[in-house]
Parts: C-alpha cells; structure tokens; sequence
C-alpha cells in the first residue's frame, strides 16, 4: 500500500506540475499579447503626434513663405527708393565734384 500512496503522490506531484506549466504559460501568453497591444498602442499615438507636429510645420511653414513675398516685394521697393535717392543726390552734386577735381588737379602748388 506505501507503493501505491507513493505511485499517487507521485501522480498528483505530476499533475500539479503541469497544472503550474499550465498556469505559467497561459501568464506568458497574456503578457506577450500586453506587450503586444502596448505596442501598437504605442506606435498609434507617435504617429498621431508626428501628423500633428507636421501639420503645425506646415502651417508655420505657409505664413512665413507668404510673410516672405511680402517682404521681398517691400525690400524691393526700398532698394528701387534708395537706388533712385543715389542717383538723384549723384547727378545733382556730380559737377561740384568734377570742379573740385579739376581745381586740385590744376592747382600748383609753390
């Protein structure tokens, strides 16, 4: 009879350890489908952030390229005032400077 308590603890140490086996894959599987899931969680919202930080780009992109325009169509028109400024003031004090010139040039000095 110790024989057969022996063959039954035996037997039931057997089926407890595979009941445990059971049990611990069944918890490896739930974290690999957590992990999973977490994952694609995970990729969801990156993608989620990175549409929304490149929708802001471009937003912020499009109102300084037209800022852009605006400012050179007024550099532009600045540069022209200046360019038709210099040629006025130059036209207009051209013939001091070519007799100041030629009175230096013509001088002699003792």
């Amino acid at each position: 009879m110790a024989s057969n308590r022996g063959q039954g603890g035996i037997q039931q140490l057997l089926a407890a350890e595979q009941e445990a086996q059971r049990i611990v894959n069944a918890a490896r599987n739930e974290k690999m489908a957590r992990l999973k899931q977490a994952k694609e969680e995970a990729e969801k919202e990156i993608a989620e952030y990175r549409a929304q930080v490149e929708y802001e780009f471009q937003k912020k992109l499009a109102e300084s390229s037209g800022d852009s325009g605006a400012n050179v169509k007024r550099l532009e028109q600045e540069t022209e005032s200046k360019i038709h400024h210099l040629k006025t003031e130059a036209s207009r004090i051209s013939q001091d400077v070519v007799s100041m010139l030629l009175k230096h040039v013509t001088t002699v000095k003792n």
